[in-house]
């Protein structure tokens, strides 16, 4: 079946990162593991690494909520990526109660920065926003009372 997941790219903290994320939703990384660019086996496309690249993540997935998974890497710029952060990437968790809303809310925004906090909105939702101590947006909105 079709899913949406979001990928998150890292200046090199997305062990990190996910480790954190973790802690908050719980489960296990797909694989149960952390990929690294040492991982890769070598080949002709495929340029040197430092060993410092080598520990890198490569890819991650971490199973969250209602079939969603946040995947990611360490774009490194070793390799021509450089990370940006924007204002342009949120993740939205739709959740079943005010007291998981709050729970969330709270761990994500601990460390970070609170966009907009929880409070009864107008459009019936209660919702906040906030980016994290890694530079990720998230939204929370719970349509029930």
């Amino acid at each position: 079946m079709a899913k949406v997941n979001t990928y998150l790219n890292f200046p090199g903290n997305t062990e990190d990162a996910f480790n954190f994320y973790k802690s908050i939703f719980g489960g296990e990384f797909v694989s149960e593991s952390f990929t690294r660019f040492g991982d890769i086996p070598s080949s002709e496309e495929m340029p040197p690494l430092s060993d410092e690249d080598k520990k890198c993540i490569m890819h991650v997935e971490l199973p969250i909520i209602g079939g969603h998974s946040l995947m990611g890497t360490d774009a490194l710029e070793s390799m021509g990526f450089k990370v940006n952060f924007g204002n342009n990437t949120y993740i939205s968790l739709d959740l079943d109660t005010r007291e998981e809303t709050k729970k969330l809310f709270d761990a994500f925004s601990a460390g970070g920065k609170i966009e907009m906090n929880l409070e009864d909105t107008f459009w019936g939702a209660y919702y906040g926003s906030c980016t994290d101590k890694f530079g990720v947006q998230w939204m929370f909105n719970c349509n029930k009372k």
